[in-house]
């Protein structure tokens, strides 16, 4: 069973920095496509950032670019996400997740952790 647990969240001020964690149970780890995903309410679904499968290759949203920084532990089957400069309009529930083996969509998602930025 494939688990994957996000930690690291809560209430900061606008400014503020957090780093998130999202420990996984995965094997082969570092051949998977990994995702940050917030969704806030009302709002869709937003792809924060994904690393590509095979390398440390990481697309971001603009959004978050400059300010935002992902990064993962093959060896510990790990990511990371260090949010700087935060701002209100990142509050949001933030998942980890991961791509099957082979494939480059988010097949897997943890249970995600609350960011709430106040101004």
């Amino acid at each position: 069973q494939v688990q994957l647990v996000e930690s690291g969240g809560g209430l900061v001020q606008a400014g503020d920095s957090l780093r998130l964690s999202c420990t996984t149970s995965l094997r082969t780890f570092g051949s998977r496509w990994m995702y940050w995903i917030r969704q806030a309410p009302g709002k869709e679904r937003e792809f924060v950032a994904t690393i590509r499968g095979g390398d440390v290759t990481t697309y971001y949203a603009d959004s978050v670019k400059g300010r935002f920084t992902a990064s993962k532990d093959n060896s510990n089957s790990a990511m990371y996400l260090q949010m700087n400069s935060l701002k209100p309009e990142d509050t949001a529930v933030y998942y980890c997740a991961a791509s099957g083996l082979g494939r480059s969509s988010p097949d897997y998602r943890g249970q995600g952790t609350q960011v709430t930025v106040s101004s």
